[in-house]
């Protein structure tokens, strides 16, 4: 198979970048979308020409780094697909395949396919842990957790971080990321003594660098692990709550 890639080039934050076209040749429908990437980087480095920068780490769909736009789709045409996992056999002989990094006022392009993300570190450092001295490890079946908190728990710790959710906002929003991030500590009993102050100091972070929320939806369609809006839902309400319970304690402190 051979394919013809318009890929984005941007020697750095300050370049205003543009297409460049490559031929991508000899491609296998069970390469992944990033082996094809190292094909083709192989191909210029041997031709004495700079090779495409991008995003990648683990290659198994679980560290979020390799977050493409192709084709005008945050991570291609796959549903519930990371960059890394999407396989070549998705696209047909002779096609034209655009590749974009994120497009997101929050995601500065570094070079070529790679964005800085590390707004999304600032909100997990704002609150994204618990912080309360838990002792010593216990056996995990002594904690009571009610299964459905349970289930909903592990379902928003599948968020990878990889900002597909942000790129596919027209909003730029981060909403789906942080309430993943606040749902998957809140539900459970660890994460109760500081629920509401962690609710309130990471989303007040978001909201730094981040667009808002107005329903559009796309965010979940473009997940790769396909985290639903019900949290947003969820972290709208803790945060109003938590905007009432921090009032009321800082009040009795004065």
């Amino acid at each position: 198979m051979q394919l013809t890639l318009k890929v984005w080039r941007q020697d750095n934050p300050n370049d205003p970048g543009r297409f460049e076209t490559y031929q991508a040749t000899d491609v296998k429908d069970e390469m992944s979308f990033l082996e094809m990437l190292d094909a083709v980087n192989e191909n210029l480095i041997e031709a004495g020409r700079e090779p495409i920068v991008f995003d990648s780490d683990c290659r198994e769909g679980i560290c979020g780094t390799c977050g493409l736009m192709i084709n005008g789709q945050a991570h291609g045409p796959q549903k519930g697909t990371t960059t890394c996992q999407l396989h070549m056999r998705k696209f047909h002989d002779g096609e034209t395949v655009t590749i974009e990094p994120w497009r997101a006022a929050a995601f500065p392009v570094v070079k070529d396919l790679m964005v800085d993300r590390s707004a999304f570190d600032a909100i997990i450092q704002s609150g994204g842990f618990i912080s309360a001295d838990t002792g010593a490890p216990r056996d995990a079946n002594e904690i009571l957790v009610p299964k459905p908190a349970a289930d909903t728990a592990m379902d928003a710790a599948a968020c990878i971080g990889c900002g597909a959710c942000v790129a596919a906002c027209p909003n730029g929003a981060g909403q789906l990321f942080t309430s993943a991030k606040l749902a998957h500590l809140n539900l459970l009993p660890q994460g109760q003594a500081e629920r509401f102050k962690r609710t309130e100091d990471m989303v007040e972070t978001m909201e730094l660098f981040f667009g808002s929320c107005t329903n559009y939806g796309e965010c979940q369609e473009a997940c790769p692990k396909e985290i639903p809006i019900d949290f947003i839902a969820m972290m709208n309400r803790d945060y109003l709550k938590s905007k009432l319970a921090n009032r009321r304690l800082s009040g009795q402190k004065h």
